[in-house]
């Protein structure tokens, strides 16, 4: 195990878990941007608009998103980080889509009634009223759609051979042969993603919490 712990090595496995987190948070923001623009427009009254989203939606969630990723690597001859973060996008969009749809369905229509009945504009009345309460609805769902979204960055690595956490790991394989050493690299690498991705579930946890004690 001594082995495994240098300096060097620990720094090798922190690059990695660095760009694993900056792809996720990329690809998590324009995601949930456009994700947002998809449920809008699916819920709306525009028939072709309505139309463009379902199809988007529908296709885009029954295709693996390890096809993406080669479709967008290969296809649009991208460079590979901008390729992982663009086909993470393009897949948990669709995603996301539908679970924002769901919540904003769950808000009662006389909410938005109200907001107008006191001279507010539609968007108002979504940014202001609708899409708050919308979002606590749906925060587990999207949490678990995140933590999704950082764990699959592992698949980058044997696809494009971006050298996130996991592709780290894998580089680091090659120096060492032992079973306890390959064990323990792997153990390290489980911890750190099971420790990231717990801290983010019980953040939403305690969210759900404060909001609902709120209400």
């Amino acid at each position: 195990m001594s082995e495994l712990m240098t300096s060097s090595n620990i720094s090798f496995i922190l690059e990695g878990l660095g760009l694993t987190l900056y792809i996720s948070f990329i690809s998590i923001i324009l995601s949930t941007i456009f994700g947002t623009i998809l449920a809008i427009m699916r819920n709306g009254k525009n028939s072709f608009l309505k139309l463009l989203a379902s199809i988007y939606i529908e296709f885009v969630r029954n295709v693996p998103n390890l096809l993406w990723i080669f479709i967008i690597f290969l296809v649009f001859q991208m460079k590979a980080t901008p390729a992982g973060i663009t086909a993470f996008t393009v897949f948990t969009s669709a995603a996301l889509a539908e679970i924002i749809r769901g919540g904003l369905n769950g808000v009662d229509y006389g909410q938005t009634e109200a907001g107008l009945s006191q001279g507010m504009t539609h968007l108002q009345v979504f940014l202001i009223i609708v899409f708050p309460q919308a979002i606590r609805k749906m925060l587990p769902a999207i949490i678990s759609q995140f933590v999704t979204v950082i764990k699959d960055t592992s698949l980058l690595y044997s696809v494009i051979a971006i050298q996130e956490l996991f592709g780290k790991s894998q580089i680091l394989m090659g120096k060492y042969f032992q079973a306890e050493q390959v064990f323990a690299l792997y153990a390290s690498v489980t911890l750190i993603y099971f420790v990231i991705n717990f801290l983010i579930s019980l953040l939403s946890r305690q969210l759900a919490k404060k909001w609902a004690k709120a209400n």
